[in-house]
């Protein structure tokens, strides 16, 4: 009698479940992710690589996200990616419905660059996945002085540069202090595009330190038509493959010793982990895992891939949890190399 009335009972359950709606029916993410707006915060100017980067995940990720929140994207430049930091860090929620893509430089710089400036400790953030890892390139005008990255030891090059931890600022400032080459930097330009707009307009004369892939998603055409010349290519040691067929020298060609080789590398070290995604930090574990899921699902994404083809986004990507321990490990470099790092990013 008692296994008849068991199982009267697990039908009638089950009937219970299947007539339930649909609500009722969702996981806990789902019910609080339904209808939902998530706030992306992408700190830098829009039309830049990170902006375009960031417009185009914005358009994809949510549908792997449980309840498929509405993404909304907004740029938010200045201090390269600092003051976003500082906003996603202390004042904005905490909960799953905020999130941010910074510069790489934002995350190294409370370790070699002004830590009075930073209220954030990049270990602490919740690193979601890095698009790709990245490779930066160093170009002069078609009529630049300059023709190879071996001119720059004896010729000046002019370029356009931007916020303190933007690469188009740090790495001419770098290589004047570590290998001695002669860029002169006019600063104040808000990001990679206005400053290559300023070498188009004849301001200046070149550009060093933007990434290869937003330089071949915006302009491509300026290669295929010879406007500019690639001096130098910075990453790691084995190079960009695309780069390497070109026969564009790597950086490390020109460094003369283990110690500057050993500051350079504190440096560049972040081109690893080249567009992080982050979550600020406190979020709870299940929503920081969906959000990793997602973010590698939307990686793999037909329509997302597509769209990255059609804007010659280069993906590679690195997921949230190896950028959580990059960013570890990096801040665990010997005191002496940081110290060295921080003298050659001072100009």
């Amino acid at each position: 009698m008692k296994t008849r009335q068991t199982i009267a009972a697990l039908a009638t359950a089950a009937a219970m479940a299947l007539a339930a709606p649909a609500w009722a029916q969702q996981s806990d993410l789902e019910k609080f992710y339904a209808g939902k707006n998530v706030d992306f915060l992408i700190g830098s100017a829009p039309g830049g690589g990170y902006g375009i980067y960031g417009s185009v995940l914005s358009r994809h990720i949510g549908k792997h996200l449980p309840g498929k929140p509405n993404i909304v994207a907004r740029n938010m430049d200045g201090a390269g990616s600092i003051t976003a930091a500082n906003l996603l860090y202390n004042k904005l929620p905490k909960d799953g419905t905020v999130f941010g893509a910074l510069f790489m430089g934002a995350i190294m710089e409370p370790l070699i660059g002004d830590a009075s400036v930073t209220q954030f400790d990049p270990r602490r953030f919740i690193f979601i996945g890095s698009a790709n890892k990245e490779t930066s390139i160093c170009i002069a005008w078609h009529n630049a002085p300059v023709q190879t990255f071996e001119d720059m030891f004896s010729k000046e090059l002019i370029v356009g540069t931007s916020g303190v931890t933007s690469s188009i600022r740090q790495y001419p400032t770098i290589f004047n202090n570590v290998l001695k080459t002669k860029f002169k930097m006019i600063t104040g330009y808000p990001g990679s595009r206005e400053a290559q707009l300023a070498m188009e307009r004849g301001e200046t004369n070149g550009i060093c330190g933007i990434q290869w892939t937003s330089f071949i998603a915006a302009q491509s055409d300026w290669l295929e038509q010879n406007k500019v010349r690639i001096l130098a290519q910075i990453g790691g040691l084995g190079g960009d493959e695309t780069l390497n067929k070109m026969g564009i020298p790597k950086i490390w060609d020109f460094v003369k010793n283990e110690a500057d080789k050993r500051t350079l590398s504190v440096i560049f070290n972040q081109l690893e982990f080249g567009r992080p995604y982050v979550l600020p930090p406190g979020v709870p574990a299940d929503r920081v895992a969906a959000f990793r899921k997602a973010f590698d699902e939307t990686m793999k994404d037909p329509e997302f891939l597509a769209e990255a083809a059609k804007a010659k986004l280069v993906i590679n990507p690195v997921s949230g949890v190896n950028v959580q321990k990059l960013v570890d490990e990096i801040y665990t470099t010997p005191k002496e190399d940081v110290e060295r790092a921080r003298a050659a990013l001072k100009g």
